[in-house]
């Protein structure tokens, strides 16, 4: 029997791309097999502003969950598919929307005024509960216009949530929960690195501990590291302390530079188990199939106006 190869796949979803009427969007931290053949690229914001651009009858979404939701939430009339279902988040998952209800209601009951403030890495049962949702691209516009009368409830991420109390000054009541790969990224070996290649230049995800952005000379989403290293015209080593994947897309954007990926406590590089989950073979099947399909649910409604206040109309 004939090995499948590579190739017999790429042309077995530009086929199905087409009988489907599919358009294939992937996040920066799918895997570049993925990336190169997706036909839009982006962080979170980027990807939840283009899908609503979709003239495609199915958008088939490369990433985790929680972005698939969002594609649906702001295009219902959509059929939206995910490769794999089980692609989820660790964020999103320390943030159950009956613990943040809970949290809530304890607050309103000492008196206190607050908007809660939620980022995208989460359940759409959350961001119904959310007065807005961020992703660390609009993070800080969002956080500058919360009134300064009342308090700031963050969530889930509380590295995220620091960082933005020093970079707007505003304090905030933090949620406990944290990205399982930002977390674990080695400020050790990361100075390491520096030690060894002191022209070298350290990109830091928002999303990563204090250690890890006091020793960065930038800290920002993948779509402003993209920026970054491309006001750059020498050739430049860059470190880069985010989600392994996202170098495939610097490298393929940038390509003038070296970059290099900080190590994490256990391995050399850190990748999201979660992306890794979708795989061309499911992108294949997922289209051929029509499954696993993102369906719409009671809760989307009221998350779907949040998101749209917050990502698409920077107005309100």
């Amino acid at each position: 029997m004939p090995t499948t190869t590579a190739v017999d796949i790429y042309d077995e979803i530009e086929a199905l791309k087409v009988r489907e009427d599919a358009a294939i969007l992937a996040h920066y931290y799918q895997d570049g097999e993925i990336q190169e053949l997706a036909d839009i690229t982006g962080d979170s914001l980027k990807l939840a502003r283009e899908a609503t651009k979709i003239k495609n009858r199915t958008i088939v979404f490369c990433g985790v969950h929680f972005m698939a939701e969002t594609a649906k939430m702001l295009n219902p009339e959509k059929r939206v598919l995910l490769p794999d279902m089980g692609a989820g988040c660790s964020l999103s998952d320390s943030c159950p929307a009956p613990a943040l209800e809970r949290r809530q209601i304890q607050l309103r009951a000492e008196g206190r005024r607050f908007q809660t403030v939620t980022y995208i890495n989460s359940t759409a049962a959350v961001k119904a509960l959310s007065d807005w949702v961020v992703t660390s691209g609009n993070a800080e516009e969002i956080i500058r216009r919360v009134p300064e009368d009342v308090e700031i409830l963050f969530v889930p991420d509380r590295h995220l949530g620091q960082y933005l109390i020093e970079v707007t000054g505003r304090p905030m009541i933090l949620w406990d929960g944290s990205c399982m790969v930002h977390e674990v990224f080695s400020v050790g070996d990361l100075l390491r690195l520096k030690r060894r290649m002191p022209e070298s230049l350290t990109v830091a995800h928002p999303e990563c501990p204090t250690n890890i952005r006091e020793q960065s000379e930038f800290v920002g989403g993948t779509e402003a590291m993209i920026k970054y290293v491309a006001g750059y015209e020498a050739p430049t080593d860059f470190l880069v302390a985010t989600e392994a994947n996202m170098l495939w897309q610097l490298e393929a954007k940038v390509p003038r530079h070296r970059y290099h990926p900080v190590p994490g406590v256990t391995c050399a590089c850190n990748k999201c188990p979660h992306m890794a989950r979708n795989t061309l073979e499911k992108l294949r099947d997922c289209l051929a199939l029509g499954t696993p399909e993102i369906l719409w649910q009671p809760q989307f409604e009221r998350a779907a106006e949040v998101l749209r206040r917050s990502l698409l109309d920077p107005s309100k």
